[in-house]
């Protein structure tokens, strides 16, 4: 985790000094004429956002995510600490830190909106002990969200208790964390939302807004299966797509375990094709291609048949973050 941090941008800092270095940084900024605050109202910080970058964390995926929370506090203004944990097992205790801040234009000229980030590398010695440290570099009395990313254990995350207690939601992403994160007894559950359903939004409003044009009994009449065929490279989606079908069939009037629900990978094709197979005329069919952002809805529920071609993608990852933030 050395060589993310050593990726990352900033400036490096002693961990005692990181709220005196961010003013400095600003200092020295405007001093050589770049962008900075030039009052407190640019930094109108409105949330603090912790992303903990977990071992199974390449050098290139840390600078992606972090391209990603600079583009997510563009929108949502926000105080952000990356944790980049050693990989070492040493019980030295060890904390290195960096600063870093942009500025950028808001919806007007004269709207700057300035964002800052702590970044924290810690020795597995210095875990005890991180998050005080955090705590310490956050806002106060604004509300924290925490984004766990490629951690390859769902009990050693949970050693974190400050950050899962404390915060208003916990984002994971249930296509790289461990299988048992979405069933693991977190401190509190109920703050938990998978990127993967947040990264969904279009396809399930897509989706929802054609069929609620026919009356719900329709949908459920003579309804035996659901079948989704995928590819591997959106199976996390494809998990949590069948999932958010069954209890909305069963609002429609389906009874429970009435229908089966089943999903088949492939390596070719359409990212998705979607069936819904009857024992009477009625008929569902969705596909959606990712790649080119085209989808095509044909159905007949006793009243002609329908054909829509449509568009289809997910949302941007730092989209995804705010969706699964505060909806």
């Amino acid at each position: 985790m050395s060589a993310i941090f050593n990726a990352l941008p900033g400036i490096e800092v002693p961990v005692g000094s990181i709220k005196h270095s961010l003013t400095a940084m600003w200092d020295d900024t405007a001093s050589k004429g770049g962008p900075a605050p030039a009052s407190d109202d640019a930094k109108a910080t409105q949330v603090n956002f912790v992303m903990h970058l977990g071992f199974n964390t390449t050098v290139d995926d840390a600078v992606e995510q972090f391209q990603t929370s600079v583009r997510f506090s563009r929108r949502y203004p926000c105080r952000v600490v990356v944790l980049c944990p050693m990989a070492d097992d040493s019980a030295t205790v060890e904390v290195r830190a960096k600063v870093y801040g942009e500025c950028h234009l808001g919806k007007s000229k004269g709207d700057t909106r300035c964002c800052e980030f702590v970044m924290l590398t810690y020795s597995f010695g210095a875990r005890p002990y991180i998050e005080d440290q955090v705590s310490i570099c956050l806002s106060s009395d604004l509300p924290l969200y925490y984004w766990a990313h490629r951690f390859v254990s769902s009990a050693r995350i949970n050693q974190f208790h400050y950050l899962l207690s404390r915060a208003k939601r916990v984002m994971l992403d249930s296509a790289l964390v461990p299988a048992d994160a979405l069933t693991f007894p977190w401190p509190r559950p109920e703050t938990v939302r998978d990127l993967a359903y947040a990264r969904l939004l279009p396809v399930r409003q897509s989706l929802g807004q054609f069929l609620s044009a026919y009356e719900p009994a329709r949908l459920v009449d003579g309804l035996q299966s659901v079948t989704l065929r995928h590819h591997g490279s959106v199976s996390a989606e494809a998990r949590v797509m069948l999932a958010w079908f069954t209890p909305r069939l069963e609002a429609c009037g389906a009874k429970a375990g009435q229908v089966v629900v089943s999903s088949e990978q492939r390596d070719d094709g359409m990212s998705f094709e979607l069936d819904f197979n009857y024992d009477n005329a009625h008929h569902f069919h969705w596909s959606g291609d990712l790649e080119h952002g085209i989808a095509r809805l044909e159905a007949d529920f006793g009243t002609g048949r329908t054909v829509l071609p449509t568009a289809v993608s997910l949302l941007s990852p730092e989209a995804a973050l705010g969706e699964a933030m505060f909806f």
